[in-house]
Order: structure tokens, then C-alpha cells, then sequence
């Protein structure tokens, strides 16, 4: 059984958004939290439970530990955590655009319906839906892609003073943050320019829709966004 509840897909899911520098958590040098902390904050478990299910990932093949200790996706493991990926990101495309669900609702019932739909049943999702190109918060369906795109864009608190964007993506691990995207009309597609930028603050300061609206540097950090050329 999985600990806590979450499974072995889930744990790979995290682990996939850890290994990419364009990911929710962009991987840390030396003195950075460890790889258990990280995917135990993320998935909302123990330290010790997520050490656990390291231990067991690794021990079937799907995980290999770095030079410093770090998990490293093994091929089958990486092939699998793609596949997870893009039948979460499916799922919530059939909720947003056939049932009426938030883009934050779907990624909260996507989560819980992961393990309910077959391989076979998402490629007819997939079908039907006309072969989406993005799930709902801007993440290319898929990973190939996602992969490609991740040189073109940068979080909004790299961004300088001035500089102008379009968000792309939203990061999706923290469902608080998630729901306040969307409530601010910080969503994929939108406009923006950087007025002020003060980290030290924990602030920063975005154009939108002719106004301004207050960012937090977590906030901050998980809106992807392409600079204007």
C-alpha cells in the first residue's frame, strides 16, 4: 500500500516536477532540503513516509540515487511518470470543458481519480476532447513538449522591473496558490508587466487589466511566464 493514501503513481508525478529545472520545485544546491523533505511537503505526508516509498521505488527499479543522493527517474521509471502526467492533465480537461469544473476543482478531482481510468480509456478521452494541446493551468499535455518549451520561459520572479509577459503556466502542487491564480486572473494567456520587484519584501508588483495586483514571491515563483521579446 502506499503511505498515507498516496500511491506509487503520485509519488513518481512529484518526483517528475523535482527532476526539470522549469518545475514547481526547481532542484537546490548544496544545504537545499532533502529529496524526502521535498516530495513530503509537496504530497502533504511525513518525512518518514516519504523516505519509505523512496526506499520502495527505488528498490523496483523505477528511481537510482545520484552522486548526491539525490532520485534520479530511471527509464521505465520516467516512462511511467510521463504517462501519469499527461493522464492527470486529460482527466482535468474532461472536468473543465465537459463538466462544468473550476480549472482549480479539476486538479483536486483529477488527483483522486488518477487511478480510475485506464490507458485505453484515456486515449478515447483524448479522442473526444479533440486531442487537447494544454491542460487547463497551461502545461502541455504533452511532456515532450513541456520538456521543449521550458528554455523559452522563466518564473516571474526572475523577472526585472519592466519587463513585459505572458503567463504560460501555473503551478499546480499547492492548491491554496492554486485557487488564488484564479481568483486574481493570474491564468494562462494573460498579459502582464513587472512594476516592482522586492524579494527581500516578499513582494512583487504586476500590470494586469490596467491594474496592479500585489504578488508574493511564492506566488511569484509559480507563475511561468514567456518574456516578451
Amino acid at each position: 500500500m502506499a503511505q498515507q493514501g498516496h500511491s506509487i503513481d503520485e509519488y513518481l508525478e512529484t518526483i517528475y516536477f523535482l527532476a526539470f529545472p522549469i518545475g514547481e520545485y526547481t532542484p537546490r544546491g548544496a544545504g537545499s532540503p532533502p529529496l524526502a523533505s521535498r516530495v513530503a511537503e509537496m504530497l502533504g505526508v511525513s518525512r518518514a513516509s516519504a523516505g519509505e516509498m523512496l526506499k520502495r521505488l527505488e528498490a523496483e527499479g523505477l528511481i537510482e540515487r545520484g552522486e548526491r543522493k539525490e532520485a534520479l527517474l530511471t527509464g521505465t521509471g520516467r516512462e511511467r511518470a510521463e504517462r501519469v502526467v499527461r493522464k492527470h492533465r486529460i482527466i482535468e480537461r474532461l472536468l473543465t470543458d465537459f463538466m462544468g469544473y473550476t480549472g482549480y476543482e479539476a486538479h483536486e478531482r483529477a488527483d483522486e481519480l488518477g487511478d480510475t481510468f485506464t490507458d485505453e480509456m484515456i486515449e478515447r478521452i483524448d479522442a473526444k476532447l479533440g486531442h487537447p494541446e494544454r491542460c487547463p493551468h497551461g502545461w502541455p499535455v504533452d511532456t515532450s513538449i513541456e520538456q521543449e518549451e521550458n528554455r523559452d520561459l522563466a518564473p516571474l520572479a526572475a523577472l526585472e522591473p519592466g519587463t513585459r509577459a505572458t503567463i504560460v503556466r501555473l503551478a499546480e502542487h499547492d492548491g491554496e496558490l492554486l485557487h488564488w491564480f484564479y481568483d486574481q486572473g493570474l491564468v494562462p494567456g494573460q498579459e502582464i508587466e513587472v512594476r516592482s520587484a522586492e524579494p527581500a519584501a516578499d513582494q512583487f508588483t504586476v500590470k494586469l487589466d490596467g491594474g496592479e495586483r500585489a504578488v508574493s514571491e511564492r506566488a511569484a515563483a509559480g507563475l511561468f511566464v514567456k518574456p516578451a521579446a
